[in-house]
């Protein structure tokens, strides 16, 4: 009986994981929120409050795309000159 016992309590912490997992209808693509900056404001703030609500997966890629306006595509277009500056 003693024995049973730790598999009986494996078997009902298993079955008392997480069964639903929240269902994102529509969820927009990092490309699609950094060309809409307004939508983005918008769930950047319910990310702040209720991040549980919206999910992991949908607030990260809100903080890519807002790396992304932030950053751009990375390639800046900076020459350094030629003679550097004399301090």
């Amino acid at each position: 009986m003693k024995k049973t016992i730790p598999f009986l309590l494996a078997v009902v912490l298993t079955a008392c994981g997480q069964s639903e997992t929240p269902q994102q209808v529509n969820v927009p693509t990092v490309e699609e929120l950094a060309s809409n900056p307004e939508r983005l404001k918008e769930l950047r703030q319910q990310c702040r409050v209720e991040r549980a609500k919206l999910g992991d997966e949908l607030c990260n890629w809100v903080a890519e795309a807002t790396r992304k306006r932030f950053y751009g595509d990375g390639k800046v277009p900076y020459t350094p000159p030629e003679n550097p500056p004399k301090f």
